[in-house]
């Protein structure tokens, strides 16, 4: 079901950059694949029209600017910042299942027991590269009434990765209620912190 939800909302965003000009329409899912060079007619035939020269391909459509306030403006910090979501004082950035599962996780580690989350979820567990995903990093975001949700998605080592988090206003602030990992195929909110 989450899966169906996230390629919904993924093929909508693309429709939605595609009509509006294409070049966004790569989005998530990065640049199309090379064309082929070269004319495909025979050497020998004379009657084929010749093609025209490749022409440079489109620079890709700048960012849209992140909306202070916006849920992508409260996720972004998480991938300027790796780590941020096991620092306590970003709690306040965090509504229930999620900050919940943090508490408990801080409990967990102030008393000597060890660790219950991976210091890297908002990177998938992956390994850090930050030049590799910053020049990958894709979000879209989709807002219902007082939910919302920002896809991220970035490529480290050639392995795709794509994370939804889940907001929800609260006191008329967006806060994380759940971290999903689409590729890795867990969610914060099912950690048991205990």
């Amino acid at each position: 079901m989450l899966r169906r939800l996230v390629l919904a909302l993924s093929s909508l965003a693309m429709l939605t950059a595609g009509l509006n000009g294409g070049a966004c329409a790569q989005g998530l899912f990065g640049s199309p694949p090379p064309k082929a060079s070269g004319d495909n007619a025979p050497a020998d035939d004379k009657s084929a029209p010749a093609t025209a020269p490749e022409s440079k391909p489109a620079e890709p459509a700048p960012a849209a600017p992140v909306l202070p306030g916006s849920p992508t403006a409260v996720v972004k910090p998480f991938y300027e910042h790796l780590g941020l979501e096991l620092d306590p004082a970003q709690r306040k950035n965090f509504s229930d299942p999620a900050k919940s599962v943090l508490d408990k996780a801080d409990a967990l580690r102030a008393s000597g027991q060890g660790e219950c989350l991976d210091p890297n979820m908002a990177l998938d567990n992956a390994d850090y590269d930050k030049l590799a995903i910053d020049k990958s990093l894709h979000t879209i975001e989709a807002i219902n009434g007082d939910e919302a949700k920002v896809v991220v998605a970035f490529v480290v080592e050639g392995h795709q990765h794509r994370l939804e988090w889940k907001l929800k206003k609260v006191g008329g602030d967006w806060k994380i209620s759940d971290l999903l990992s689409v590729t890795g195929e867990w969610a914060l909110s099912q950690y048991q912190c205990e």
